[in-house]
């Protein structure tokens, strides 16, 4: 696989499968923070010693496979323009932090892109497994076996009583991260959301938008993931989270009930309308898009609109963010020149589609 490949397609591989519960949950993410014993953290670790981890992950593991995760490709951060550093962030292949350290850092992405291993990140190896709809429990099962192939050849620095050890305190212990990207109009139109997000912090869970810590939840998109991870086990921590998401799930299904219900004719309006928009709009900004898409998807989950497949509206989520913009114009391109190509290329792909 080459840089192209990833950057070509908006929608992973991986998500273009239907997943449980996939007209809510949109994805499942297991990641996994690990450090080479007997070396010092990146933060603090000199270039040479980030060089030769690097290196390493090349030497071992480019063009390799692992069960269904083929053929991974290397890719050093360095060598990326800043365009092709974006589009990888839009597509969760990579980190921003990841970009920061671009000089000595570097990732492996599977050919369907649902694995890719951050190197020298925060810690040397941040493991990412990607699932589509709700499969925390099915993710877990298969980045332990992903985790123990990378072990046969990294002696992990860990501790009998502390667990995995990790750059930040707040990720020791398991090391993991468990997260779901969920999309939750009628919680967000119903402000329901906004009560609900406190009473999740208080279980030790937290709420993101959808490019995680410091974003904005656009398009009623949100990430719950967990925040302890010393203390439990890696079972424990998903169990407590696909609770919480059962939940949520079971209020927002309720939600949409209630406002087919009681406002029926304001709820198609408001669909049909955002279809409007995303069918004709010469110019439209990233945040407008954004509703509207949510706006319509959600008429796609309700039998509102039947003509219009989900994974459309996944591919222009992401087609539509600035990177992508600039990546299939191969320029830089003002504010405005990304809100006019964003509406053009909106109106295309649904007319195709029609």
């Amino acid at each position: 696989m080459t840089l192209q490949n990833f950057m070509n397609e908006a929608i992973s591989p991986w998500m273009q499968e239907e997943g449980p519960d996939s007209d809510i949950v949109l994805s499942s993410r297991i990641r996994l923070a690990r450090n080479f014993a007997n070396v010092p953290y990146p933060i603090l670790a000199d270039a040479d010693k980030l060089e030769e981890i690097r290196d390493f992950f090349k030497t071992n593991y480019e063009n390799q496979s692992f069960q269904n995760y083929e053929d991974f490709a290397f890719i050093a951060i360095k060598d990326l323009s800043s365009i092709e550093k974006r589009v990888l962030v839009e597509k969760h292949l990579i980190s921003p932090h990841l970009v920061k350290n671009a000089e000595t850092s570097a990732v492996l992405i599977s050919e369907n892109e649902q694995v890719s291993v951050m190197i020298n990140e925060e810690d040397h190896i941040r493991i990412q497994l990607y699932f589509p709809g709700f499969q925390l429990a099915e993710g877990l099962e298969k980045v332990f076996e992903f985790d123990d192939w990378l072990e046969e050849k990294i002696n992990y620095a860990f501790d009998e009583s502390r667990g995995y050890l990790t750059s930040c305190p707040t990720n020791v212990g398991t090391g993991m991260r468990a997260s779901v990207m969920m999309h939750l109009p009628a919680l967000a139109m119903t402000k329901q959301i906004n009560r609900m997000i406190p009473a999740i912090n208080q279980l030790g869970l937290v709420v993101r938008g959808i490019y995680g810590e410091g974003s904005e939840a656009q398009g009623n998109i949100f990430q719950i993931s967990n925040q302890i991870t010393l203390g439990k086990s890696e079972h424990d921590i998903v169990d407590d989270l696909e609770s919480v998401v059962r939940q949520l799930i079971t209020h927002e299904r309720n939600a949409r009930s209630r406002i087919q219900e009681q406002s029926g004719t304001k709820l198609e309006d408001r669909i049909y309308r955002s279809y409007g928009v995303l069918e004709n709009a010469r110019i439209i900004e990233s945040k407008e898009a954004a509703q509207c898409l949510s706006n319509v998807r959600l008429g796609i989950d309700l039998g509102l609109i039947k003509k219009v497949s989900r994974n459309i509206l996944n591919e222009l989520m992401i087609l539509t963010q600035p990177g992508f913009l600039q990546h299939y114009q191969k320029q830089s391109l003002t504010a405005n020149q990304r809100d006019i190509l964003r509406a053009t290329l909106i109106r295309e792909r649904l007319q195709l589609e029609n």
